[in-house]
């Protein structure tokens, strides 16, 4: 297998107008099957397609004489208060995009002040990504491994360095049919340091071989597991129905994520933004919720606070930050989201991300 070799940029991004300008910028310094495997989705990528136009399912009615003034978009979560409700989502293998990987991320991260997620199959492991955070939050993102051992192994490393919660992924038992990967034959040619116990050796790999490596038959006694032997609050992610709002909470489920995996696995489902409203109503405040997928503007961070969720997460448009500038292009992604939401939210006449939570949206006939 050949070397390989991505992006090593570090320093502001010039020129960019919205996280939109990121993906074609990125894809000309992230060699093809990285890119493929960063930007693509399943199938014939509907559901990726969707899961940016269902924001416009919604529409945001602007409120005048409000007594409104320089919006704060920050919130509090577990005691800690963040720059804004955007944080950022568990990715696979930084190092595809940028040779800092994971430490250049979890840099931007701490530099913006919000929340990490690390995900089981970063290319960096846990020591390093804690260490570069600086004692900013940090929640991992968990494979389940068909064995208990190894499950009981990483949660005890999770427990160690401190980090704050468990994100259960469960909408990934099999790889989506990734058909960009297939046509650029992509395998990983990075290792996965944190599934070393179920994955000797990432390189080499293929997306199917990865997730196969994890435990398919998932049910809400995984969670009671995690829960017991964890000590930790427990997040499901990958919910997009009443059911298995229900299901999770019930088996003690601290938290439920809203996730079409960024429309990597279930192409012909719905647009996580449509299962939002559904999920919030099941869930009617009984836990927090967090949303992702289609995340590329402010107004989408309005709208998805206003349909329910106490905090948004960011994937792709981060790692396109990171191919381009590095930690400061994590950054600056943030900082984009984060003006845009303020200026929404001074037109909205909102005040605080509290009173986003209670604003109504209509419903756009015209679509």
């Amino acid at each position: 297998m050949k070397e390989f070799k991505t992006s090593n940029a570090e320093g502001p991004i010039e020129n960019f107008v919205n996280t939109y300008d990121l993906e074609p910028r990125a894809e000309k310094v992230i060699p093809k099957g990285a890119f493929g495997y960063i930007a693509s989705g399943a199938g014939d990528e509907f559901t990726l397609r969707e899961n940016d136009r269902a924001f416009n399912h919604k529409l945001i009615i602007p409120h005048v004489l409000e007594n409104v003034e320089n919006p704060d978009p920050s919130t509090v979560v577990d005691g800690h208060k963040i720059t804004a409700p955007i944080i950022l989502a568990p990715v696979a293998a930084h190092k595809l995009a940028n040779d800092s990987g994971e430490i250049g991320s979890a840099k931007g991260v701490h530099n913006f002040n919000t929340i990490y997620t690390t995900s089981s199959y970063s290319s960096v492991d846990l020591p390093e990504i804690t260490e570069a955070l600086q004692g900013t939050p940090e929640w991992f993102q968990f494979y389940f491994s068909k064995d208990n051992e190894i499950n009981k192994h990483i949660i005890d490393r999770v427990k160690a360095l401190g980090i704050k919660k468990i994100i259960l992924t469960a909408d990934a038992t099999v790889g989506g049919n990734r058909e960009v990967d297939i046509r650029n034959q992509f395998v990983f040619p990075v290792n996965m340091p944190i599934v070393q116990e179920y994955l000797p050796e990432g390189v080499g790999k293929s997306m199917n071989y990865v997730y196969g490596s994890a435990k398919q038959k998932l049910s809400a006694k995984d969670i009671e597991f995690i829960v017991n032997y964890s000590g930790l609050p427990v997040y499901v992610k990958g919910v997009q129905s009443a059911e298995d709002v229900n299901r999770a909470i019930d088996a003690g489920a601290a938290g439920i994520w809203v996730s079409n995996h960024g429309g990597r696995q279930l192409d012909g489902g719905p647009a996580a933004f449509d299962s939002l409203q559904y999920v919030a109503q099941a869930v009617n405040h009984r836990v927090p919720i967090v949303f992702d997928s289609g995340i590329r503007r402010g107004q989408h961070v309005f709208k998805a606070l206003a349909s329910g969720a106490d905090l948004v997460a960011v994937g792709r448009p981060a790692v396109y930050g990171l191919a381009l500038g590095g930690s400061k292009g994590v950054e600056q992604v943030f900082d984009k989201l984060t003006e845009e939401l303020k200026m929404v939210m001074q037109l909205a006449g909102t005040q605080t991300v509290d009173d986003i939570k209670h604003y109504q949206l209509r419903d756009n006939k015209f679509v």
